[in-house]
């Protein structure tokens, strides 16, 4: 048995505990349907970009990533990604003559921009392959143009109990050999395929440690059952992923909303942004500015952000960085309201009638 963590986003982390066959298991599907889709293989240098730390978090030099020679990977810290070290990110990514890329989203994102604005051309890849976050449309745009690249974006759990992968049509199919979905609404009841929901799951590939409707964490929606892919698979299709349940803004009426990609649309000269949701009338935006922000710029977001959560206050805050979590991820929507204004919220949603509830907007 090999031990594991996941990563305690929503609070103490999970210890995992995974037999040596379903992780084989694990990576022979990933190899053919993440990798495969996209037509590369471990025979070819690539990089990942990760929440593992290389180099003390002090260290001012590079190299801030290692190379693992049974892998053919380079892997690549995202605890040093930031705006002074990317040109050096880049230049490893060039020496290693690497084919194809793989890292959470907001790491690679960070990576491409940086590639952008520095006007670099030497960085033509197969495919960039995003996990461990959602991908929004712009970033899946800078990422695209920097890379020169198709992106695919894969859906996963370090508990292994549900996974899918984004084909060369767009869709997110799910892997059926890993586990059993469930998406439930705040009652724990089903919801109709479309709709969204939490994600709970039961695990099948891991009968060391098998984990029976466990809450993942995690929000979403899967497609009508009948819907056809233009792919030609026959898996099933995940409509959307909108993040971790903690992750979901609620307004006065219980309406909750999930993702909020429409507000940061690609006409805003920003770098990246993070909703914290403080109180049920007030959210903080933290905005990290590119050139020519303006005030225009700010009543924009905060408009956009009143249609959709209704009126609140808007504080917008310009800063320097958005913190990561612990494992280096970046949260786009952070809920701060306690355990027990949520739970009032909720039982507000369930006693007001389903005509007059807010609309819940995703991406």
């Amino acid at each position: 048995m090999v031990h594991e963590q996941t990563s305690g986003t929503t609070g103490t982390p999970l210890n995992l505990w995974r037999s040596r066959q379903a992780i084989q298991q694990l990576y022979a599907l990933s190899d053919g349907r993440e990798r495969g889709w996209s037509g590369v293989s471990l025979d070819e240098p690539w990089a990942m970009l990760g929440g593992q730390l290389v180099a003390a978090i002090e260290q001012r030099r590079p190299p801030f990533w290692v190379w693992n020679k049974a892998l053919n990977q380079l892997y690549m810290s995202a605890y040093h990604l930031d705006p002074v070290h990317i040109p050096d990110y880049l230049d490893a990514l060039v020496q290693h003559r690497i084919g194809y890329v793989w890292g959470y989203t907001s790491a690679l994102y960070a990576l491409a921009y940086g590639a952008l604005q520095a006007g670099r051309n030497d960085l033509a890849m197969k495919v960039a392959i995003t996990n461990a976050e959602p991908v929004s449309a712009h970033q899946r745009q800078v990422i695209g143009d920097a890379f020169k690249c198709p992106v695919r974006e894969t859906y996963g759990m370090a508990e292994m109990a549900f996974a899918a992968t984004e084909c060369e049509r767009g869709r997110l199919h799910a892997w059926p050999e890993l586990g059993v979905l469930e998406v439930l609404d705040e009652n724990d009841r089903p919801v109709r395929d479309g709709q969204t929901g939490e994600f709970v799951v039961t695990g099948l590939l891991n009968a060391g440690m098998p984990l029976i409707r466990y809450r993942v964490g995690d929000r979403g929606a899967m497609a009508p059952g009948h819907t056809p892919c233009a792919c030609g698979r026959t898996l099933p299709i995940v409509a959307r992923v909108e993040g971790r349940a903690d992750d979901v803004l609620y307004t006065a009426h219980g309406a909750s909303i999930g993702r909020l990609d429409p507000v940061f649309k690609a006409d805003l000269p920003i770098v990246e942004a993070q909703v914290i949701q403080e109180a049920l009338t007030r959210v903080r935006v933290r905005v990290v500015t590119a050139s020519g922000f303006d005030r225009h710029h700010e009543r924009a977001i905060v408009q956009r952000l009143k249609d959709r959560i209704g009126p609140i206050d808007v504080v917008l805050e310009q800063v320097d960085v958005i913190p990561r979590t612990a494992r280096g991820k970046f949260r786009a929507v952070v809920c701060a309201l306690s355990a027990t204004e949520r739970d009032i919220v909720r039982r507000a949603a369930v006693q007001v009638p389903a005509g007059r509830r807010g609309t819940e907007v995703s991406a």
